[in-house]
């Protein structure tokens, strides 16, 4: 029965602490933050978490099997992705196995992806979902971007 309270207090604790991860300068931030239009061919990935659940954990994100980085709460990341339809695989590190999100990516557009924490049975785990442009840049106005480059597993 201790056990038990012990797991929940883990979990609760790691969902509502607070995490950090190396961030790029704060005119580098407001430079991505700024929306701008892609290279020709190209579209601009935005990867983001601003949630309040989970503050305690950080999650890895990978996009088409590379490293993108490591979140924790108020950062996100600006990928530039092949445009003319691709297909890209965005993965987050979740509580037992990655989560995907496949999305096709047109030239000269902007898509944003928010990884997101939910319940898990010892910790949290993530899930990635696209989110519409306004809602998007609203939250990301408030985030600052986080370095890119650092996971701390390999993509499974």
């Amino acid at each position: 029965m201790h056990k038990k309270f012990a797991v929940l207090g883990l979990s609760v604790a790691l969902l509502q602490g607070c995490a950090s991860v190396n961030m790029e300068s704060d005119q580098a931030s407001y430079k991505a933050s700024n929306f701008s239009e892609p290279s020709p061919g190209f579209a601009n990935l935005y990867i983001y978490r601003s949630t309040s659940v989970g503050q305690g954990l950080k999650k890895d994100v990978w996009l088409n099997n590379d490293c993108v980085g490591e979140t924790a709460n108020n950062v996100f990341f600006l990928k530039e992705v092949i445009g003319e339809g691709a297909e890209h695989k965005v993965s987050t590190e979740s509580e037992f196995s990655p989560n995907h999100m496949l999305f096709n990516a047109e030239s000269g557009k902007n898509y944003y992806v928010e990884q997101y924490i939910k319940m898990g049975v010892f910790v949290g785990g993530a899930n990635l979902r696209l989110v519409d442009e306004a809602k998007a840049k609203q939250q990301i106005a408030k985030l600052k971007l986080a370095t890119q480059g650092k996971c701390s597993k390999p993509h499974p």
